[in-house]
């Protein structure tokens, strides 16, 4: 049938033609729609074919986990009493067999909802639609494995190693528990309440819901709270599920292919039949034409056979891609723009996931779209601002959530629900007190998160002793003054010699230390070079009265610079000591003798015992010096300072102190030439004065407050209850404590007036007690220099309290409670102190420590009616929810819990005045935002500290961009948030015709079902295209929440549908899974490169399955600060170490390893590895901080990456791990621990390495695995040689995978598959052809075990004619691999040889260019010069450019002929008719099939046509081939999956 005619009929609201029909009339007028119905069906009365579909699932390898399970970890998450309190209520599930899937899922949501907000359970219900919490609830299963459980058992328990199914069994088990080891428990256990170090350990395996699980549970329970046990619970199922887990949150694309060379293979395949639930997709809009069929069904479901009907001829005469003309191309972003916002707002978002994943079959229709011209103009005005701030260009897109950017290319989906989770937690915890809409967001973007600030300490102080003054010293008399002349011009690098303070160096150092002398040494060297550094010693002695320098070398060098200070001056004494310990021998100590001998050289006149002795006159400092130490903070000795902020640790090292103390002089100089420059700095101040009176520098540094790891109270609770009635108190959770208690507290404060004060400090301890009135005290000191706070009293006792000993806790609480702030602060003083305390105990009354101005009456009648209530709600809140022991200190700053304080650490005034100095800038902040809600103050006061430990807690401290700009009124998509409910800010910028707008399109759609949002989406569309932007159909599985079929069970799991495809173009199909999914695809027969539907019948079913999540990795050497490079490094079970292994790249020190959910062992490969490397620290693990055995728990589909530093052992230093010995003390066939291998007899393979060929082939689609199995044929027939063959498995099809062991078998050879995922870090490709190419160059040097030293590769379309012996024992000369040069014979074809002219001639400078069809690499010789690391770099520079490497496996090795040599291979070793003369055939030892670009000649025809044999080995294989499939059909033959050939002597290996 010819072209169809436009019928341009009317009816209400519809109107078919050349334009879209965008809604629909409210009424239903059936007669019109069925008339256009007929007439457009009777016009068409043939139709072509049946739809054909394509669908795509992805599975896990494990079985389908419990929906409860996985809600129970979700629970977990948000914290741990939910967890428990989820299992508590759930611990039997009421439901018998007979109830539906949709029965369970309602239960779960419903116990789940009466611990979640309902914005978390929606979120609850993406994550098990996700099913985001399998891998956890799967990890506990591994871990369960590996006890392993006990026969016949649904729930066990293991008591310290010993393990019983019967609850009555616990008793026997915990009596001698305590005598056997205690089991190692993983980060992610479930811990009730938390751990109890003294008490033994029960872990409990088993289903929560089964009655097995509630009868452990409920005894387990009762013993946890009586505190008798510490009960552990991880999940264990005991009979797994038949069915797989589906897996979303992955994109699917069919790519339509070039057809130029045809590359597809003549076997035929069935197509699959299509589950009809599949074909039947609901989609509300479902824009075919302009008709929305979706709103037709809707508004006229009387006729939906027919508008089946219309719909179907309309998909099949608009499917046909027809190409388009260029200045049809031109506006296409723009007019697609023009579509999606012309919809109706509620609709707009699904038009534009329609129109941006079918682009290529809607382009068509979309060049018909008119645009109107202010939208363009606003459009090109906001592409003005974006790329200002932003850095976006046209086309680019980008997402921001409440400000935070998400990149949908890094971040996948799990990562961004977990941001959705802390955002909601951060938004309603907002919402609870009170804050909505605008000021929500407000407070929302404010970086609360301090500032990574150093501190320092004041350096002010006489215990330092200076050594010289860059200010006075003769020395420096010659240097310029003027603080101008850091202003002056000079060469980089140059430190300026002025004379002025700027830089000043302190060394605190215990004299008898080992470092000492090192480390003064360094400080002489910058004072005899001149470096202006002020250089100053503190020298921490003995301090106490008794101490004699006759007997302690200490206090005898002490006494000796004092001495010689003394008698000359400090630069003196500084020398007497550097020579004192030029007399101390390497491996001594200093001793009293080295002294001695010093003075009575220097000094003979004097008595050195008078100047050392007990009564030394010399002794000044001494008990000053240890103050200042102990009053720093600074931690252990020795401490550099510079301007008093302290070295770490390991620059203290002699090289490394000089070194970095020089950056620092630079460094600084560059902050002391802005001040001077802003007028700032001038001649006349005091240069220390004003580098001391900075913000950072404080009495007093206290890693406790500066400490990164902060704890907070949750203070978002709604607090209506107070601590008076403490039967109530002590039963509500520990959110509604710590409001009840913020509720009730009465506040001290420098004055009493109405202000905001910013920072509530709350001090905890116990009053009746020496520490805790110390604590009080200081606090109260502080509080008189401080108008930014508050100070709240919160008591716990040590005892139980009675009123005898709460006196003073009584009395505070009184005063508080009925005294104005300023008459009860100094009431508080005079109680913390300790004389006052000793009156009391004497009985003393406590009125005669009244205040004048007090209300004596008011208080006593409090005092004396008051109960113990409140100090029994404070020792609760205390015992509950800070976890402080009875009696225990803490301070509380804003919500933050500084402690527990240890018993006799010191806290006092300085540490306060640091604590308020790192918290102000936050509470500022948040401060100026509530102000402007014009609360009363001191709720207002409140408010901050709420906000501040919410907003401390919970952010991330990411940097959120204020995205208030401008509306969009004609370029974008709106829809408004609900009101009065919190509301997500998002803004989206996109280009409809980008991939990006593909996935981000579904992204929204699904967002906007789960979560009230503000959304904005801003069209960034490209002018003028020249190309088809989009050239894949695209399809993004995600779903909002579980769905269920109309029998109330679960649907079969998220698919990828593609639905009324086009049948002419040839597609191939392409998955795009997170960074850390490794998947194959499984169960298919057909080609999922090549797929052609107009010749399949049904449609193509596509599954894959997750075969393993990756864990990767870097490393580093700490001595070098190198990667160890060919470093391998296992991963395994403790009873098995080495399941997989790696090899450690240069690039980044980065590894991969691949495994499943569980918890697996990380080591160094046993052989060179493991001799010469021990593992020094690691990161990111599961194990504490320094243990040898390093545990990896994978619990998550989200990326893992650890850190791991090596170190050479002691006795290793000298040895390289890539040497030219044997590089591997293993024979070769060991490396088939990496999987199994198979072939000959076992007694063959004990053969020496070198007998054996390896040979490497990379394959995609079905035509070139049929070439591979020929080339691979053509190879055995012509060696006597065993053969291994290494096949890249990314790409290679199930039918592939489930033959090659049974040809293996059939004609002996080894094979092996290997993986290895393209790193995240380096630049990724996106077709599926370049990707391959990619794999055949970049990763030689860690895809194969460091045992291979040669492999050859070899083209799948290859024929070999030769032994390929001959080829791998070519002396390569040095050079690290040899490739054939291209053919110059056939001269016809010297119009195609692009090498000989342009940027090739110029670059190659006479050297041949080469083909990659065929080349040899001397794995040893290519590792040890990094040639792998080499190409990475240099394709990581060139890949940027989309025009560079369009041969990337070709032109990169060619492009590093300078830097990684190639040999150029005899001329006979590769022959191809493209390139070669006829004449030179008959020598030729391989024949390529290459594509000729002027015949473009399909491969089969040329192979038939120009190898002779190869019909031969066709038909060999196909013959062989259809006896295997009758052999499977019979099944006689059960083929193995696996990913090496076994034999019966090898044990094949556990897969991860």
């Amino acid at each position: 049938m010819g072209k169809s005619t436009v019928f341009p009929i009317e009816t209400r609201g519809v109107e078919v033609g050349g334009t879209a029909v965008q809604d629909v009339g409210a009424e239903k007028h059936n007669t019109g729609i069925l008339a256009t119905v007929a007439l457009v069906c009777l016009s068409f009365s043939i139709v072509n074919a049946d739809s054909k579909a394509v669908t795509t699932t992805l599975t896990t390898k494990w079985p389908s986990t419990p929906l409860l399970l996985e809600a129970s970890e979700f629970l977990a998450e948000e914290n741990k009493a939910k967890f428990w309190d989820f299992v508590d209520a759930t611990q039997i599930h009421p439901g018998n067999h007979e109830d539906t899937d949709t029965a369970y899922y309602h239960y779960i949501l419903q116990k789940a909802g009466e611990f979640l907000t309902p914005v978390q359970t929606n979120l609850l219900k993406f994550a098990l639609s996700l099913r985001a919490y399998s891998a956890t609830v799967q990890t506990f299963q591994q871990i369960a494995a590996e006890e392993p459980p006990p026969e016949d058992c649904s729930a066990f328990i293991n008591v310290h190693g010993e393990k019983s199914c019967n609850p009555d069994h616990l008793e026997v088990l915990l009596q001698s528990a305590l005598e056997r080891p205690k089991p190692y428990l993983f980060k992610g256990d479930h811990v009730e309440p938390s751990l109890r170090t003294e008490l033994p350990v029960v872990i409990l395996y088993g289903e929560v819901g089964t009655k097995e699980f509630s009868r452990f549970h409920k005894l387990l329970r009762s013993k946890s709270d009586a505190g008798s046990v510490n009960y552990v619970l991880r999940h264990y199922i005991a009979n797994p599920s038949g069915e797989k887990v589906f897996l979303s949150g992955y994109g699917v694309e069919l790519a339509i292919k070039s057809t130029e060379y045809k590359a597809k293979d003549d076997t035929q395949v069935t197509g699959s039949e299509l589950n009809a639930t599949v074909m039947n997709e609901n989609d509300p809009v479902d824009e075919v034409q302009g008709f929305l069929f979706g709103k037709l069904k809707q508004l006229y479901p009387e006729i939906q056979e027919q508008l089946k009907e219309l719909r179907k001829h309309l998909v099949e005469s608009t499917n046909e891609m027809a190409p388009l003309k260029v200045w049809q191309l031109q506006d296409l972003s723009f007019q697609t723009a023009a579509r999606i916002l012309a919809a109706p707002t509620n609709d707009a978002l699904m038009v534009m996931r329609d129109l941006s994943q079918n682009f290529p079959t809607k382009a068509r229709s979309i060049t018909r779209t008119v645009v109107n011209s202010d939208m363009r103009k606003e459009v090109e005005e906001h592409q003005q601002y974006f790329k200002e701030t932003f850095g976006l260009h046209p086309g680019d897109s980008a997402l921001f959530i409440n400000g935070l950017n998400i990149d949908l290319d890094v971040q996948d989906i799990f990562s961004v629900l977990d941001l959705l989770r802390n955002e909601a937690r951060l938004m309603e915890g907002l919402h609870d007190l009170g804050i909505q809409g605008d000021e929500l967001h407000d407070l929302l973007k404010l970086n609360v998160q301090p500032a990574d600030s150093d501190y320092g300490v004041d350096i002010r102080n006489p215990a330092i002793y200076w050594i010289n003054n860059l200010e006075t010293d003769s020395k420096y008399s010659t240097w310029s003054s003027n603080v101008q002349e850091l202003l002056r011009p000079t060469f980089l690098g140059v430190i300026r010699q002025i004379r002025k303070n700027f830089h000043n160096f302190v060394l605190l150092v215990d004299p008898s230390d080992e470092s000492t002398p090192e480390l003064l040494k360094t400080a002489e060297m910058f004072y005899t070079n001149d470096i202006p550094l002020r250089i100053g010693l503190v020298f921490v002695v003995d301090d106490s009265d008794e101490a004699d320098g006759l007997k302690d070398p200490g206090v005898a060098l002490f006494r000796a610079f004092n001495f010689v200070a003394d008698e000359l001056d400090n630069m003196n004494a500084f020398q007497t000591i550097i020579s004192i310990y030029g007399k101390v021998k390497e491996g001594e100590k200093l001793a009293i003798e080295h002294i001695i001998a010093t003075l009575e050289k220097d000094f003979s006149n004097v008595e050195v015992s008078s100047i050392l002795g007990a009564d030394s006159a010399f002794d000044r400092n001494r008990k000053e010096c240890k103050e200042y130490y102990k009053q720093s903070g600074l931690g252990s000795l020795p401490i550099a300072l510079y301007n008093g902020m302290p070295f770490q640790r390991e620059q203290l090292d002699p090289d490394e102190l000089e070194t970095v103390t020089m950056h620092k002089i630079l460094d600084n100089t560059a902050y002391f030439q802005k001040v001077v420059y802003l007028g700032e700095l001038n001649n006349d101040q005091d240069i220390l004065d004003f580098i001391m009176n900075q913000p950072t520098i404080v009495p007093r540094i206290n890693s406790r407050i500066l400490s990164s790891e902060r704890e907070y109270l949750d203070l978002a609770a709604d607090a209506h209850d107070g601590v008076d009635d403490y039967s109530h108190f002590a039963f509500l959770k520990s959110e509604e404590k710590s409001a009840a208690v913020a509720n009730s507290i009465s506040y001290l404060s420098k004055r009493d007036d109405k202000y905001i004060r910013p920072l509530t400090f709350w001090i905890v301890g116990d009053f009746d007690d020496p520490s805790g009135r110390q604590l009080l005290y200081e606090s109260l000191k502080h509080l008189k220099s401080s108008s930014n706070l508050r100070i709240g009293l919160i008591n716990n006792p040590s005892r139980e309290p009675t009123q005898k000993n709460t006196v003073v806790a009584r009395a505070i609480w009184a005063a508080l409670n009925t005294q104005s702030v300023n008459n009860a602060k100094n009431f508080i003083t005079k109680l913390a102190k300790e004389e006052t305390a000793k009156a009391l105990a004497e009985g003393a009354d406590i009125i005669e420590f009244a205040v004048g101005g007090m209300d004596n009456d008011a208080f006593k009648k409090m005092f004396e009616t008051l109960n113990l209530d409140f100090i029994l709600s404070h020792s609760s809140f205390c015992k509950d929810v800070v976890k402080l022991k009875g009696g225990q200190r803490t301070v509380i700053s804003n919500g933050r819990i500084v402690g527990p304080l240890e018993e006799d650490e010191i806290f006092n005034q300085n540490d306060f005045h640091l604590l308020e100095s790192i918290a102000i800038e936050a509470a500022e902040k948040i401060k100026a935002k509530i102000r402007m809600l014009a609360v009363e103050e001191d709720f207002a006061c409140d408010l901050v500290m709420k906000v501040d430990a919410l907003l401390s807690s919970k952010s991330k401290g990411e940097a959120r961009i204020d995205l208030q700009f401008f509306e969009g009124q004609l370029s974008a998509v709106k829809l408004r948030p609900k009101e009065e409910q919190v509301y997500f800010e998002v803004v989206a910028i996109t280009d409809p015709v980008t991939r990006d707008a593909q996935r981000l399109s579904s992204f929204l759609l699904v967002l906007s079902q789960l979560v009230n949002m503000n959304l904005r989406v801003f069209m960034n569309c490209q002018p003028k295209l020249s190309e088809m932007p989009l050239k894949s159909i695209y399809r993004y599985v995600m779903e909002p929440e579980i769905t269920f079929t109309a029998a109330g069970s679960f649907a079969s799991g998220p698919v990828a549908k593609f639905l009324d495809m086009p049948q002419s173009p040839l597609f191939t199909l392409i998955i795009n899974t997170p960074e850390s999914w490794m998947v194959e695809s499984v169960h298919t027969s057909y080609d999922l490169d090549n797929i052609y539907l107009k010749e399949i019948d049904g449609g193509v079913a596509a599954e894959y399955e997750l075969e393993y999540l990756l864990l990767e990795g870097h490393c580093y050497d700490v001595s070098t600060g190198q990667p160890p490079r060919g470093l391998q490094i296992t991963l395994g079970t403790n009873a098995n170490h080495e399941i997989v292994d790696t090899i450690v790249m240069a690039n980044l020190g980065y590894f991969q390893l691949k495994a499943n959910p569980g918890a697996w062992v990380l080591s160094l490969r046993k052989g060179r590895s493991e001799d010469i490397y021990k593992i020094y620290s690691h990161d990111g693990t599961d194990s504490p901080a320094g243990t040898d055995e390093v545990t990896v728990v994978l619990n998550s589909f989200k990326s893992k990456i650890i850190k791991v530093k090596v170190q050479k052992k002691a006795d290793k230093m000298n040895e390289e791990l890539l040497s030219d010995g044997n590089a591997e003390n293993e024979g070769f066939w060991e490396s088939i621990k990496r999987g199994l291998t198979g072939g000959p007899k076992p007694e063959e393979l004990k053969l020496d390495k070198e007998d054996v060929i390896n040979i490497f082939s990379v394959a995609s689609g079905h035509l070139y695995e049929r070439f591979l199995r020929i080339m691979m044929l053509s190879v055995l027939k012509h060696t006597e040689t065993p053969v291994k063959f290494w096949f890249l498995k990314n790409y290679l099809s199930p039918t592939f995978k489930e033959f090659i062991p049974h040809m293996a078998k059939k004609y002996g050879f080894q094979y092996e598959l290997v993986q290895y995922k393209w790193p995240r870090w380096l630049h990724q490709q996106t077709e599926k052809q370049r990707i391959i190419w990619g794999y055949k160059i970049l990763f030689l040097d860690v895809l194969f075990p460091l045992a291979v030293d040669k492999i050859l590769f070899v083209d799948a379309d290859q024929i070999v004619r030769a032994d390929l012996k001959e080829l791998r024992d070519l002396d390569l000369e040095g050079a690290p691999y040899g490739y054939t040069p291209f053919c110059e014979s056939r001269k016809e074809m010297d119009g195609y040889r692009f090498w000989r002219s342009g940027y090739w001639a110029n670059h190659l400078q006479g050297r041949k260019y080469h083909i990659s069809a065929l080349y040899v690499v001397d794995l040893k010789k290519f590792r040890k010069i990094a040639a792998g690391d080499r190409l990475r770099g240099q394709y990581q520079g060139l890949s940027q450019d989309p025009n560079s490497l369009s041969n990337l496996d070709q032109d990169l090795p060619n492009n590093m002929i300078h830097q990684v040599p190639i040999k150029s291979l005899p001329q006979h070793w590769l022959w191809c008719e493209t390139w070669c003369d006829e004449a030179s055939k008959k020598r030729a030892k391989t024949i390529d099939l290459c594509n000729n670009p002027m015949t473009k000649e399909p491969k089969l025809e040329a192979a038939v046509r120009i190898v002779p044999e190869w019909q031969d080995y066709d038909q060999e294989l196909k013959q062989f081939q259809r006896m295997f499939q009758e052999g499977k059909m019979n099944e006689l033959t059960p083929a193995r999956k696996e990913d090496v050939t076994s034999t019966k002597d090898h044990v094949p290996h556990v897969e991860l």
